[in-house]
């Protein structure tokens, strides 16, 4: 795999050295096990919606690709639903670790260790894009986002979700996570990294691409669980369409 202009090789070791915990949900991947239910509720209802599908694999026949997958926390629920899945991370452990429980879980999946922008050298498309906490890890995050959408189908969505650059942010994401809470390993995030929705959504429609939705979510500290909610300080997800 040649390396792209936005990957940051420390960023890829810091996650593949956690490849193993991917699967425990209890382990150092804990948040993402928690904070999953009302991602996908989200992607669902919007691809609902959008396509105009329903019953239990509403999907089928769709494609979507899946960047920065890890371990394939949001490609296995993806695929359930009917979709083709394509899982791409530039870690070869976290592909390997996707891979072997897809096997174990006997999901047809694709997983590929690759980036966004050899999928558009090899003039790849999706009917959906999800694009879930990769910005905030990569080291130019506005090109990283149009060869993104340069992938989503005339027709298409695509879903960012990142952390907003406020001091809230700062003292919830990076320090109360990491250093209060310990919910997430210490240097697991850059608050100097964080983008804001509005630079998100700027750049998207850039690309020709229509905004359709911002979504903040929050935490409930009341039920140990997230919604969403009006609030994007601190994390959010930024939806757009391909006409």
């Amino acid at each position: 795999m040649k390396a792209a202009p936005s990957i940051d090789p420390k960023e890829v070791a810091k996650f593949s050295a956690l490849a193993a915990d991917w699967w425990n949900p209890n382990g150092k991947m804990a948040p993402l096990h928690r904070f999953n239910p009302v991602r996908l509720a989200f992607i669902r209802e919007t691809a609902q919606n959008h396509f105009g599908r329903s019953g239990e694999r509403p999907f089928s026949g769709l494609s979507l690709l899946d960047i920065g997958c890890g371990g394939g926390l949001l490609s296995e629920p993806m695929s359930a639903l009917g979709f083709k899945v394509t899982g791409v991370d530039a870690s070869e452990k976290n592909i390997g670790i996707a891979k072997t429980h897809a096997a174990e879980s006997n999901v047809d999946i694709g997983y590929i260790q690759t980036t966004a922008e050899e999928l558009v050298a090899k003039r790849q498309g999706y009917d959906v894009i999800l694009n879930m906490e990769v910005i905030e890890h990569v080291t130019a995050p506005a090109e990283y986002l149009r060869a993104s959408a340069e992938l989503v189908k005339p027709g298409g969505l695509i879903f960012v979700a990142s952390l907003n650059k406020t001091l809230k942010s700062l003292l919830l994401a990076k320090l109360g996570a990491e250093y209060v809470l310990r919910w997430l390993p210490v240097g697991s995030h850059d608050w100097n990294r964080f983008v804001s929705p509005d630079s998100v959504c700027k750049t998207l429609e850039e690309t020709g691409l229509k905004l359709m939705k911002i979504q903040g979510i929050v935490f409930n500290p009341t039920t140990w669980s997230w919604r969403r909610s009006t609030d994007t300080d601190v994390n959010y997800m930024v939806v757009a369409a391909r006409p």
